[in-house]
């Protein structure tokens, strides 16, 4: 039996198996963050608020900051069964919901967007798919039983932003 999990601001949620959706609502300058390894049908995500901790925080949510959040998310799957090397990202958010004059340091969003790209790239996990930047919050759907990413921004409509379980398709090997 599957099921709805909703990921707050600093959550991790990892499930395992067909039939669960994990969404972040209301996405504004924060980067939800999918991942998901298509043999074993482990999926997660993470809502990630802040680009990076500071080490004399301890004790903080490790799922807050885009440098701790992935590589925890990435245990926690792997302890659940998924292969680093099979995983697959999409990531939404970072929108700049304020405007604070020109002044890009202000632009958390921005910010945040590139963390989180770095940091999958520092753990070799290939991003599939982004919608990240502009003005609007975002609403992301991650569906464990294909790897179905599902965006919609404020006022849109829900559309297709990946397909994280198409084995063929991301592998590199030509169908």
């Amino acid at each position: 039996m599957g099921s709805n999990l909703t990921v707050g601001m600093g959550e991790i949620q990892v499930v395992r198996g067909a039939g669960n959706v994990l969404t972040a609502l209301g996405l504004g300058s924060c980067i939800g963050v999918c991942l998901y390894d298509p043999l074993t049908r482990v999926a997660g995500m993470v809502h990630v608020v802040l680009p990076k901790s500071q080490s004399d925080k301890s004790g903080e949510l490790p799922g807050k900051f885009a440098d701790t959040a992935i590589p925890a998310i990435v245990q926690q799957m792997v302890s659940m069964g998924a292969s680093a090397s099979r995983l697959k990202a999409a990531i939404a958010g970072g929108a700049q919901l304020f405007q604070f004059g020109v002044s890009s340091s202000l632009d958390v969003g921005a910010r945040n967007s590139e963390a989180v790209i770095n940091a999958l790239r520092e753990m070799g996990i290939p991003l599939q798919a982004k919608d990240v930047g502009g003005s609007v919050g975002r609403t992301l759907r991650l569906v464990s039983d294909n790897g179905l990413v599902m965006v919609r921004t404020i006022g849109g409509d829900e559309r297709e932003l990946a397909v994280l379980g198409n084995i063929l398709a991301s592998s590199g090997v030509a169908a």
